[in-house]
C-alpha cells in the first residue's frame, strides 16, 4: 500500500512539473495551474494597498526616467508578442510604473505589469541603461509568469507532502504497544521534516534559480530590443553585489552566485543583440 501511494507520489509530482504552457523568448515548458485573471486580481489588490502605505512620488527626474525606460521596454515586448503572434497576451498586462522615496535598494514588477522603483536602487543603475537592466528584469518575471510557476509549485508540493504523510499514516496492527506507536509517530514527523527539506532544497530554489536565470536573458533581450546597451548589465550586478554582505552558497540560495550571473550574461549579450537587429523599436 505504501509503494503504491508513493508511486501516486511520483506520478502526482510528474504531471505537476510536466509543462502546460511555455514561457515568452526562451520556450522553456512550464506549469501553470491558476488562471491569470485571478492572479492578477490579487496582484493589483496588492500592488493598490503597498502604494496606500508607501505614495509614490508624484513628480520628479527619478520617475521621468523610470517612466521612460519602462516605456521604451513596454514596446519591446509588444515588438516581440506582436511579431510572433502573441499580442493577444499583452491584454494580460496593464503596465505601469512608480518610484517611492525609499534607501532600500530594491525594485519589483508585480504580475501583471505594475512597476515599482526604489530610489535606493537608482545610485546603483547609474543611469538608463542600468536601470534598464534593473526594470527588465523584473518586468521579465512578469511576462515568464514566475510567480503563477511558483504559486503552482507550492500548491503541487503541498498535494505531495499531504500524499507522502497518509501513505505514512497508514493503520497498523492492533498489537503495537505504545512505545511502538511514539517511535513510528516520531519516524514519520522526522520523515515528513525530511521530504519538507528535501522537497524545499531539491525543487522550489532551484525553481527559483531558473527563474532568475531566465529573467536575467529575457531582460536582457529586452533591454536590447529597447535600444539599451547590453554591456552594462554584468557590471551592474557587480554593484549589486558589492551592496550587499556575505551570499549563501549557491546550492541554497534562490539567485545564482554573482559569478554564475556574469558569466551569463556575457554569454548572453551576443543573442540579446541578434533580437535587437530583428525586432529593434528605433
Amino acid at each position: 500500500m505504501t509503494r503504491l501511494k508513493l508511486f501516486a507520489l511520483f506520478l502526482i509530482t510528474t504531471l505537476i512539473v510536466v509543462a502546460c504552457a511555455k514561457v515568452p523568448i526562451t520556450g522553456r515548458r512550464q506549469a501553470k495551474l491558476i488562471p491569470t485573471s485571478q492572479i492578477n486580481a490579487l496582484s493589483f489588490q496588492q500592488y493598490d494597498a503597498f502604494l496606500q502605505e508607501n505614495p509614490p512620488i508624484s513628480s520628479s527626474q527619478d520617475l521621468k526616467m523610470v517612466r521612460e525606460v519602462g516605456q521604451r521596454l513596454e514596446k519591446a515586448v509588444e515588438a516581440y508578442y506582436k511579431a510572433n503572434g502573441l499580442q493577444d497576451e499583452l491584454t494580460q498586462f496593464e503596465w505601469e510604473y512608480n518610484v517611492v522615496d525609499d534607501p532600500l535598494v530594491n525594485a519589483f514588477c508585480m504580475p501583471g505589469g505594475k512597476v515599482v522603483v526604489y530610489t535606493g536602487i537608482l545610485p546603483v543603475a547609474q543611469g538608463k541603461d542600468g536601470l534598464a537592466v534593473v526594470m527588465g528584469h523584473e518586468i521579465a518575471h512578469a511576462l515568464a509568469h514566475h510567480g503563477n510557476e511558483r504559486m503552482s509549485q507550492a500548491l503541487g508540493l503541498q498535494g505531495a507532502l499531504t500524499l507522502i504523510d497518509a501513505a505514512l499514516a497508514v493503520n497498523t496492527s492492533q498489537a503495537e504497544t505504545q512505545e511502538q506507536a511514539q517511535q513510528r509517530a516520531q519516524a514519520r514527523q522526522y520523515v515528513m521534516a525530511a521530504a519538507g527539506v528535501g522537497a524545499q532544497v531539491g525543487i522550489l530554489l532551484p525553481f527559483s534559480r531558473k527563474h532568475e536565470s531566465e529573467a536575467d536573458r529575457i531582460g536582457l533581450i529586452l533591454m536590447a530590443i529597447a535600444g539599451y546597451d547590453v554591456d552594462a548589465a554584468a557590471p551592474f550586478w557587480d554593484r549589486m553585489q558589492a551592496q550587499g554582505g556575505e551570499s549563501p552558497p549557491e546550492f541554497l540560495s534562490t539567485h545564482p552566485s554573482p559569478e554564475t550571473r556574469a558569466q551569463k550574461l556575457r554569454e548572453w549579450s551576443t543573442e540579446a543583440r541578434e533580437y535587437a537587429r530583428q525586432y529593434s523599436i528605433n
